[in-house]
């Protein structure tokens, strides 16, 4: 269940650039750029947690809004 929250970059240096984030997001938050992942459009963030609960290097976090 999505949680009142946005995708945050925890973590920016462990960031491989794999993508996996960016393809299990559905509403596409998230870019690449050059050297890790961006948040390209946070608005549309929904709070779905998918991109935190596939990144495999924890760089991705769902915070609350307050956070």
């Amino acid at each position: 269940m999505a949680r009142k929250g946005k995708v945050k970059i925890a973590r920016p240096d462990w960031c491989k650039t794999c993508g996996i984030c960016i393809e299990v997001c559905p509403v596409e938050v998230l870019e690449l750029g050059n050297t890790r992942i961006q948040i390209a459009h946070l608005e549309n963030c929904i709070g779905c947690e998918n991109c935190e609960l596939s990144c495999p290097d924890f760089v991705l976090k769902v915070v609350e809004d307050n956070e």
